[in-house]
């Protein structure tokens, strides 16, 4: 389970190659411990997006290494805020957890220069999500 003192935060979209990549990195470069990240795929891909790791390169956040992960019950659970981004009924829902739905495009099958918009509206609301649980709210 998390750390009861710090909120558990799950980034959850189809790859897990484009969206999910991003905001977790984002999360977890702007937040730094304060709480925890993860991110997982219902469908993962094999690789990360190169145009997603572009963009985040021009940003100073290198996600090169990072590897798409499956969505399993125990990430769902051990978390205390899931954020789906288009993954639709695949997601998993479970009593006691705070859920959102990001509506953003899907990066996969473009180029870094379409990336950009959607990589900077997910650290805007990356942004607002860490305020609202540094003020307790739990999203």
């Amino acid at each position: 389970m998390s750390d009861p003192r710090r909120p558990s935060v799950l980034f959850v979209c189809v790859h897990n190659a484009g969206r999910s990549q991003m905001a977790a990195a984002f999360l977890t470069h702007l937040a730094g411990d304060r709480i925890e990240v993860r991110s997982a795929g219902s469908a993962p891909a094999d690789t990360v997006n190169p145009a997603v790791v572009g963009a985040m390169a021009e940003v100073g956040i290198d996600i090169a290494a990072e590897i798409p992960k499956v969505l399993t019950t125990e990430a769902v659970q051990a978390s205390d805020v899931v954020i789906t981004m288009g993954c639709g009924d695949a997601c998993l829902v479970f009593p006691g957890k705070t859920y959102l739905d990001w509506k953003l495009e899907d990066p996969a099958g473009r180029g870094t220069a379409a990336v950009r918009p959607i990589r900077d509206d997910i650290r805007t609301r990356v942004l607002n999500l860490i305020n609202e649980l540094d003020q307790g709210n739990r999203a």
